[in-house]
C-alpha cells in the first residue's frame, strides 16, 4: 500500500511540474506576441480616459451645478468627440457621470447617471451607435479635486470618457 501512495505522489508531482512548464512556456510566447515594435506611436496604444488626456483626443464634458443640461460649450466639445469616434469606428467608450461633493449619495448617483445618459443621447443624435457607448455613474465617489471650493466643485461636475475597446 505504501508503494502505491509513493507512486501516486510521484505521478502527481510530475503532472504538476509538466503543467507548470506548459503554462510558463505559453506565457513566454504570449509576451513575445504582445511586444511593441520600435517606433510605435504609444498615444494610440493606451486605453485611457479623458480626465487624464489619454483618450485619443476625447474631452471631458462639464456641467453646471445641479444640472445635467448640455450648454453650448459642452455641445461643441461633444461634436468634436463624435468626430473622433466616427474617424475611429472600432473604439468603444464608457461615459462616467460624476458630481461634486455636495448633496446626498443617492441624489448624486442619480444626477451622475443623468449626465452620462445626456452625453450618450447627444452622441447618438450625432450618429454614434449606442452599441459603442456604455454609461455608469459614480456620483460623488471619484472626485478629481477634493477641495471644498467652487473651482473644485466645477471641476468635479463632469462626464468623462474611458476607452474600453480600441
Amino acid at each position: 500500500m505504501i508503494s502505491l501512495q509513493k507512486f501516486f505522489r510521484t505521478a502527481l508531482s510530475l503532472a504538476l511540474i509538466a503543467l507548470t512548464a506548459t503554462l510558463a512556456t505559453g506565457c513566454a510566447k504570449k509576451q513575445k506576441a504582445d511586444e511593441i515594435s520600435p517606433g510605435t506611436d504609444m498615444s494610440d496604444m493606451t486605453l485611457g480616459d479623458s480626465d487624464n488626456g489619454k483618450a485619443m483626443g476625447l474631452v471631458t464634458i462639464r456641467f453646471p451645478y445641479d444640472s445635467f443640461a448640455l450648454d453650448p460649450e459642452a455641445k461643441e466639445s461633444l461634436k468634436n468627440n463624435a468626430s473622433i469616434l466616427k474617424d475611429k469606428p472600432s473604439i468603444a467608450v464608457q461615459i462616467e457621470g460624476h458630481c461634486d461633493s455636495r448633496g446626498g449619495v443617492q441624489y448624486n448617483i442619480a444626477l451622475g447617471e443623468k449626465r452620462a445618459n445626456a452625453v450618450r443621447k447627444y452622441l447618438e443624435g450625432m450618429g454614434i451607435s449606442g452599441d459603442r457607448v456604455t454609461t455608469i455613474s459614480y456620483g460623488k465617489e471619484r472626485l478629481l479635486d477634493a477641495a471644498e471650493t467652487e473651482a473644485a466643485h466645477a471641476r468635479n461636475r463632469r462626464a468623462n470618457f474611458v476607452i474600453t475597446t480600441r
